[in-house]
């Protein structure tokens, strides 16, 4: 037996409910990993919430590092004792052990421990396929402008120093001025307090009128409309997350104001292989062992305080990367 966290119904952070539960042996092509430590995304709280129903009972949480304990038959890439970390579709990482698909599974290099890679995978692989594989149509070259919103959350902080050792200019918001200053700390060009100030206007200012050549956003209704103002002509708006809550309809006829593309990224589309997957994994790994990118964790919650981890993610009162502790 094991302890996890699962949900009965869809619904707030009381749902979160501490369990027993039993942990078999990996079949074909799966592996049984013993986690050190667990990672907290906001995906988590969709999952929750029912934004993206699961069936029930269900056990959420997408990312944890850990050691693997059993291999099931196929599975080449890992050894029982390796370090691993991973971000893995199904959900079922708000746990002590548990057994899932070895596919996405990727082992730890000894520079990285454990609590860095149970933060680091899904926000950084996140990260890698936005600036490396979302890019707007003219392509982007060193001093290029980009827009990045919530650039003080997981994602964002890693965001803004892989954009910086590519040579961008990552325009930054945040919710707070404590927060932008985090987000100019870790390499953004710039950044907005979107509470105090107009971002649309403000991104004019500092692109002297031109728009950046892409948005990423996280955010979601808020953000919408005034990201797609702050876009030059064949600009690309890259939608990966509904924090605010999703995007209403909207006509096509919208982007015709410069020739404008969209599109609505998930990280795994980007990891459907073995390979794809330890080919984005390799690059994050080496960006954080050369110190390019450094991976803040900000806030440490044991499993079982999970239900005020989610409140507080929520609330907006976190910056960098959230995990969960196991004793």
């Amino acid at each position: 037996m094991t302890r996890a966290i699962q949900i009965r119904q869809h619904g707030g952070p009381e749902e979160l409910q501490l369990v027993d539960v039993q942990v078999g042996q990996p079949g074909p092509g799966e592996v049984r990993i013993r986690h050190h430590a667990i990672g907290l995304n906001f995906i988590d709280v969709y999952h929750r919430t029912g934004l993206y129903p699961l069936p029930m009972p269900a056990t959420i949480g997408m990312e944890a590092a850990g050691v693997v304990e059993a291999v099931g038959a196929g599975v080449a890439h890992l050894a029982e004792g390796d370090r691993v970390a991973y971000a893995s579709n199904p959900p079922g990482s708000y746990c002590e052990a548990r057994v899932l698909p070895a596919m996405n599974v990727c082992k730890l290099p000894d520079a990285i421990d454990f609590e860095t890679g149970a933060a680091m995978m899904l926000k950084g692989l996140t990260a890698q396929y936005l600036l490396k594989k979302t890019r707007p149509v003219e392509g982007l070259q060193p001093g290029d402008h980009v827009l990045f919103h919530a650039a003080a959350g997981g994602v964002g902080l890693i965001a803004c120093q892989w954009a910086r050792a590519l040579g961008l200019q990552l325009i930054a918001t945040a919710g707070s001025d404590d927060k932008c200053r985090l987000a100019l700390a870790n390499g953004a060009a710039h950044a907005i307090n979107y509470r105090q100030e107009d971002f649309a206007a403000r991104v004019k200012d500092i692109t002297g009128g031109r728009g950046v050549k892409v948005v990423y956003d996280s955010v979601g209704k808020d953000t919408w409309d005034k990201s797609l103002d702050c876009l030059r002509p064949f600009g690309l708006m890259a939608s990966f997350g509904n924090a605010s809550g999703p995007v209403p309809p909207f006509a096509p006829s919208v982007l015709a104001k410069g020739s404008l593309y969209v599109t609505r990224q998930t990280l795994f589309s980007h990891i459907t292989s073995r390979a794809a997957t330890q080919a984005m994994a390799d690059e994050l790994f080496d960006v954080v062992a050369s110190g390019q990118v450094r991976i803040h964790i900000e806030q440490r919650y044991p499993l079982e305080q999970v239900q005020q981890a989610h409140r507080d993610l929520e609330a907006r009162k976190t910056t960098g990367s959230t995990i969960l502790t196991l004793a």
